[in-house]
């Protein structure tokens, strides 16, 4: 009797684990083909702040770069994922908004690794501290980094009006080729945005835009101005990182 019901309880840790793993590890989500670029979405690496889906702490995001280095990642900016169509292992690192730790602790660990990176600047964002032109045309001169655009004043453009709408992000755009001479590529904020948004930026010259989308896909011209992006957060541990490559998105 003793054994049977051992044998029961075992049966219902092992039942309750694999549920645990499937719901808290995505599994269950569907692997995508490595020739599928994997656009990866930051915001700030910082030792100073709490890690969470805005900021990956340094130490966890050079475990997460030593992770893409180890799988022979190609490292794009993500207006050149054009270039590399069909090749397997690309990847296009991507920073939202310009924290100024972006240069501070993600650019050290860039260089180090020799890592791509896309920033994003939101040029006259309020309430957080910013990457100055010094830092941005030092940045630029490494090679390593390419800047495009997140509007001016980081706006949900989906409440604006359609002239306003339009000049947050040609302003942006004028901005960012101001420090930085060119400006391929453009981050939607807050991921809010609507098929007349795609159309402006089309317009504008763009050569792409990427969303808060948590997926991974084939680009092409149906998807250029809505590209998804590969979620993080500062608390993954390696195998969440893997998950989050392999499918898309991570589960905590």
């Amino acid at each position: 009797m003793m054994m049977w019901l051992f044998a029961i309880v075992l049966g219902l840790v092992i039942l309750a684990g694999i549920l645990y793993l499937l719901g808290n590890y995505t599994f269950w989500l569907p692997y995508r083909a490595k020739h599928l670029p994997r656009i990866v979405m930051l915001h700030q690496v910082n030792p100073h702040v709490e890690a969470s889906g805005m900021n990956m702490p340094p130490e966890k995001f050079e475990q997460f770069l030593q992770l893409l280095v180890k799988r022979n990642s190609t490292f794009s900016f993500v207006a050149d994922l054009d270039q590399h169509v069909n090749q397997p292992h690309v990847v296009a690192l991507s920073f939202d908004d310009g924290f100024l730790d972006n240069y501070q602790y993600a650019y050290p660990l860039l260089k180090k690794y020799n890592a791509k990176a896309t920033i994003y600047l939101a040029t006259h964002i309020e309430g957080i501290e910013t990457l100055q032109p010094e830092h941005i045309q030092e940045m630029l001169a490494s090679g390593l980094i390419q800047f495009g655009a997140h509007t001016q004043h980081h706006v949900n453009l989906l409440k604006l009006e359609d002239a306003v709408a339009f000049n947050e992000i040609q302003q942006s755009k004028q901005d960012v080729e101001r420090l930085a001479g060119t400006c391929y590529s453009f981050a939607y904020p807050f991921g809010r945005f609507d098929a007349r948004h795609e159309d402006m930026v089309e317009q504008l010259g763009f050569v792409n835009a990427v969303s808060t989308r948590k997926k991974i896909e084939k680009i092409s011209n149906s998807n250029r101005f809505s590209i998804p992006r590969v979620s993080t957060h500062g608390k993954m541990n390696r195998m969440q990182m893997q998950i989050a490559l392999a499918k898309g998105r991570y589960k905590l």
